[in-house]
């Protein structure tokens, strides 16, 4: 029986420090996850996102926004008690005598707040359990940095993009505020720094899964809805713009696609149903504004034609992000109001309401 435990010990000790190793150091590729911290995501998250929908907007953003650090400090609990277990089963293997003590004395070596007792094998398997909980600590005091400089970054880039285009961000306003005003050489400078955030934002978000559940600090803004107002740009320029006229938005229109692609892969999506954000009124009135300021447009039929085709590459997959993640993806043009007669503001809310709503 005490074979059969210290065998069991050594097998949970490897899978616990396998899966910290994947998911604090290793820097992973799109398909290799941690299968516990997964699995432990998938089960707090969902309902916790059903319990959400019981609460008002600005209280189930709030709740939501509870998530990310919640489930890091969780995941961090389930190593550490798999291992104080693992190393328990194993010391009890080896040594004999009552389970529950060696689980105590497993718990306090690994704290560092005891030090090994009884016999050589207890002390060489102690010695190899406070050195893991050192390696732990020290890991993990490592990472949590990396993670909120990770979060920082992005929504520095977020609270900019709300200054330009509105938060929620809309595509049409950023649109007519740089095509409208022949700002053409802004628009590609802005695209051309947005192809830096997304990718650093996919190589981030592939890196650390969690982040993709931090809530931005203002109502009115999240992530996901700046990366897909950005891919909304790049697309329309794109499809209205005679093949390599701007060359910022075919990088950036790639760059974007294939961050919400990779996003949608890493947390196990399926493409999803597209809701309409662009009505043929909205369209209408973008394409005037590059009509006007443009003389080599590409024709009307055609350019819907072709911002059709782009958006079938990234919508589905933002749809899956946007559903699973509980976020909202921005329209093209905000409200019901011609694109020219809004401006870009900083409020959050409809009411302009800050932080909480």
């Amino acid at each position: 029986m005490r074979l059969v435990a210290g065998i069991v010990g050594v097998a949970l000790i490897l899978v616990m420090l396998f899966e910290f190793f994947v998911t604090f150091l290793l820097p992973r590729r799109v398909r290799r996850d941690p299968r516990i911290a997964r699995g432990l995501n998938g089960l707090l998250w969902r309902p916790w996102r059903a319990l959400s929908l019981r609460f008002s907007q600005s209280t189930a953003d709030t709740w939501l926004g509870f998530f990310g650090p919640f489930a890091l400090i969780f995941q961090l609990i389930v190593w550490t008690l798999g291992l104080m277990l693992g190393y328990a089963l194993l010391e009890w293997g080896a040594v004999g005598g009552s389970f529950g003590s060696r689980v105590l004395s497993s718990s306090g070596v690994f704290l560092s707040a005891e030090t090994p007792s009884g016999s050589t094998a207890g002390h060489v398997i102690g010695l190899f359990e406070a050195a893991s909980g050192v390696a732990v600590v020290f890991i993990v005091i490592g990472y949590l940095p990396a993670v909120y400089a990770a979060f920082s970054r992005r929504e520095t880039a977020v609270s900019q993009l709300a200054t330009r285009a509105g938060s929620p961000p809309a595509a049409g306003v950023l649109l007519h505020r740089a095509i409208g005003r022949q700002h053409w050489q802004e628009l590609k400078r802005e695209l051309q720094a947005w192809e830096e955030w997304a990718a650093e934002l996919m190589e981030t978000h592939l890196s650390y899964p969690l982040l993709g559940f931090y809530r931005s600090q203002h109502v009115g803004q999240n992530w996901l809805a700046a990366l897909t107002a950005m891919v909304d740009v790049a697309a329309f320029v794109k499809a209205t713009a005679p093949d390599d006229k701007v060359p910022p938005a075919d990088v950036t229109f790639d760059i974007g696609r294939h961050a919400l692609a990779d996003l949608a892969l890493q947390f196990r999506l399926e493409p999803g149903a597209v809701q309409e954000r662009l009505t043929d009124r909205d369209f209408d009135d973008l394409y005037g504004i590059v009509e006007m300021a443009a003389d080599d447009a590409v024709d009307r039929e055609a350019a819907r034609r072709r911002l059709d085709e782009l958006r079938a590459r990234y919508e589905p997959n933002a749809e899956a992000l946007a559903r699973f993640l509980a976020l909202d993806l921005p329209r093209w043009v905000p409200g019901d109001q011609p694109v020219s007669v809004r401006k870009p503001g900083v409020g959050v809310a409809g009411d302009g309401r800050d932080l909480v709503g």
